[in-house]
């Protein structure tokens, strides 16, 4: 498939987009590619961190949007304390996949979103994470469900993961921070 360069206005546009919700300007970005030259996860992206930038500047969104890049980010920041803008690109990459999740566009095989979704689906339950049913509920999902199976017994007997989910005493308190925080993720 070709992408093409977008039109001025689709550009601005989705430059504003992607500040407003990051805080960051992706324009400031003069492609030295530091950042991806520091990135530890690179090895593993179909587009360096650079490219996926040069990709917003250019309103390249489709190509942003389905690249697996933005989903294999590990937002350690390794990107933004090595940019001499000062640009914080782990935002950035937040940023882009809030606006993916949005648009409904998420790459096949990708683990990061199932992740995200019961992670935080078992926080919202039981007001903490419950370790056994988030790596049930994610090998399930991802169509392993063996997975790391050989490691259960060993993590029971150090007492570092649970069949019982442990609560805390107001859940209802962390559900209602999950919806604020979805609320400004939504505008």
């Amino acid at each position: 498939m070709k992408y093409a360069i977008a039109s001025e206005k689709v550009r601005r546009t989705f430059a504003k987009q992607i500040e407003k919700i990051s805080g960051e300007r992706i324009s400031l970005c003069y492609q030295c590619g530091k950042c991806s030259a520091g990135c530890p996860v690179a090895y593993a992206m179909d587009y360096l961190p650079s490219q996926i930038t040069r990709f917003a500047q250019l309103g390249m969104v489709e190509k942003l949007m389905q690249s697996s890049t933005i989903w294999i980010c590990a937002s350690c920041k390794t990107c933004s304390v090595r940019c001499p803008r000062g640009i914080e690109l782990a935002k950035i990459m937040d940023a882009f996949r809030i606006l993916a999740k949005r648009r409904g566009i998420v790459p096949k095989g990708q683990i990061a979103p199932l992740f995200d979704g019961i992670f935080l689906g078992s926080i919202e339950k039981y007001g903490r994470l419950h370790e056994m049913g988030l790596i049930s509920k994610l090998n399930i999902a991802s169509g392993r469900p063996f997975k790391d199976l050989s490691l259960l017994p060993i993590m029971l007997r150090k007492g570092k993961i649970r069949f019982v989910p442990e609560k805390v005493n107001s859940p209802r308190e962390v559900r209602n921070l999950i919806r604020k925080v979805e609320e400004l993720e939504s505008k």
